[in-house]
């Protein structure tokens, strides 16, 4: 199976986690999972009025530079580790 396929179904797997991840958790596999399928952030930072967009885009900016496939290995194994 390919790094793409894998992290297609980890993705898949991820909303079906036992708990729900807290909100920090939640915003790095936001931000992995934007990092991984569309690389670096794009467009403008969100307005400081939407706190859940700004968030987001952050925590994908944050991880600026990170190569498409590291960024999903990463999230494959933040699944992994929640799952278990």
């Amino acid at each position: 199976m390919s790094l793409k396929e894998q992290f297609e179904q980890t993705v898949a797997e991820s909303k079906n986690l036992a708990q729900r991840p807290d909100n920090m958790t939640l915003l790095k596999m936001y931000g992995l999972y934007k990092q991984g399928s569309s690389g670096d952030a794009q467009g403008e930072r969100p307005g400081m009025t939407d706190f859940v967009a700004r968030a987001k885009w952050d925590a994908w900016n944050a991880l600026k530079g990170t190569g498409q496939e590291d960024a999903m290995q990463q999230y494959i194994d933040l699944i992994a580790d929640l799952k278990s």
